[in-house]
């Protein structure tokens, strides 16, 4: 019998998935890509396939999972299977260079961004970016990894000759522009199917990694998605958002085939808008959904669904 198929490395990211499958009644099956077989000999198993594979995954021991289900989409692929977010979505999400450079071929504003691998070529990148204050990031990241800012560069150096110094897992680190927001937030939208479902007003005043999971709530003090102390949310589903970015963000998707996503901008005091994150393992805050009414992974697995039939 055919199945929907779920390629991941977290389950604690996919439980909510599943949990909506066996809401549907769909038949499903979850491949934990840690570790495995890819026999290239054989045909793949029918039904179809979503991949959820993170660029954070070696946080959580997974160093070299996202190249197996790179190998794992390709076979897929080979045989003709309906894949979503398949193998070039997976190439966008374990690289912010060639999200950048995509976003940008398309007309979409991303910030000022200069790549650097090795420590020296940090500090380099820096002085040529010429822009304070300014961030680093990782290029492969996820949660916000290596996501700090800088007021100065002798500040870059001191972090970059300390034991606090994060070495990117792809030896790649990134010196971008910092656009400063006037109410410090940031906004996520996510797509299902290409098609725009809704956007969150994330608030970004406690810090930068801004996982929306209900698994970052656990023994995460860096990635605050619950209900703070105070009576502000951090994340609030805006209703009724438009903007003529939506239009130009469905149509990037379509263009780089990626099919669910969750893509971040930020707008400065001009009005100006930055996008700078595009989540292909997209996850969201039941909190925020819970209040407005408004369920990301019970959409998803009526999309699947519908696409098994």
């Amino acid at each position: 019998m055919p199945s929907i198929h779920i390629i991941h490395e977290n389950q604690e990211w996919t439980r909510h998935l599943t949990k909506r499958l066996e809401e549907l009644k769909l038949p499903y099956e979850e491949w934990h890509l840690d570790e495995g077989l890819v026999d290239l000999t054989s045909e793949p198993p029918e039904g179809i396939f979503y991949n959820r594979m993170s660029a954070s995954s070696h946080t959580r021991g997974h160093r070299y999972a996202p190249e197996l289900a790179s190998g794992v989409l390709d076979w897929l692929e080979q045989h003709d299977r309906k894949v979503f977010n398949g193998s070039k979505a997976l190439s966008y999400e374990i690289s912010k260079i060639k999200q950048y450079t995509a976003l940008s071929k398309a007309g979409i504003k991303t910030p000022a961004t200069i790549a650097a691998a090795g420590k020296e070529r940090i500090i380099e990148a820096a002085r040529k970016l010429g822009k304070t204050p300014f961030i680093t990031k990782h290029n492969r990241a996820g949660k916000g990894l290596g996501v700090q800012l800088f007021q100065s560069i002798e500040a870059l150096e001191a972090y970059v000759d300390s034991s606090a110094f994060e070495e990117p897992i792809d030896g790649i680190t990134l010196i971008q522009q910092y656009i400063q927001s006037p109410d410090s937030s940031i906004t996520r939208a996510e797509f299902i199917g290409g098609k725009f479902l809704y956007a969150v007003k994330v608030d970004t005043s406690t810090g930068f990694e801004l996982c929306p999971a209900d698994a970052c709530q656990i023994n995460d003090l860096f990635c605050p998605t619950g209900e703070p102390i105070e009576e502000k949310p951090q994340f609030v589903i805006l209703e009724d958002f438009h903007d003529p970015i939506i239009e130009q963000y469905e149509a990037f998707l379509r263009d780089v085939q990626i099919d669910v996503a969750g893509i971040e901008f930020i707008k400065d005091a001009a009005g100006t808008i930055y996008t700078y994150d595009i989540n292909t393992n997209t996850n969201y805050n039941s909190d925020a959904e819970n209040r407005a009414g408004k369920y990301g992974m019970l959409e998803l697995a009526k999309f699947l669904g519908t696409q098994l039939g």
